[in-house]
């Protein structure tokens, strides 16, 4: 692992029991059960928090984006992000869908926002080149 001058955070978590169990942040802020997809169960999965974190992040990229090129930034800005367990040639998979919501912006001025964040957002980042992602405004 690369050693990085500037941590500027670390997120903890305690998961006992797997895609079954529970997790927990290490300052108690997160306290969930988790469940398999598809089973039932009344707890979130991976897939979900993942989701979550990312669409999270990539509004506060397109936020970042905006100030920088003088835009104003909807209040309203919405990201849906899907992302799939899929099983493929015998092994597990993810893909994902941000579904991009800047209402009031034209088109291109949204589009522009949309891939600047996904450059620059740590998620997007991540994900680059091991899954497949689409980015599509709404």
């Amino acid at each position: 692992m690369t050693q990085i001058e500037n941590v500027l955070y670390t997120g903890k978590a305690h998961t006992t029991g797997g895609r079954d169990g529970t997790s927990r942040s290490s300052d108690g802020n997160l306290d969930i059960r988790l469940s398999s997809p598809g089973k039932a169960g009344s707890g979130t999965n991976p897939e979900q928090l993942f989701a979550s974190g990312w669409s999270a992040c990539f509004i506060g990229a397109m936020g970042l984006a905006a100030h920088k090129m003088k835009i104003a930034f909807p209040t309203d800005t919405a990201v849906d992000a899907e992302v799939d367990l899929v099983h493929m040639d015998g092994a597990y998979v993810l893909q994902a869908r941000l579904n991009v919501s800047l209402p009031g912006l034209e088109r291109e001025i949204a589009q522009a926002l949309a891939d600047a964040a996904h450059e620059t957002c740590p998620y997007s980042k991540a994900t680059r080149g091991n899954i497949d992602v689409v980015i599509n405004l709404v």
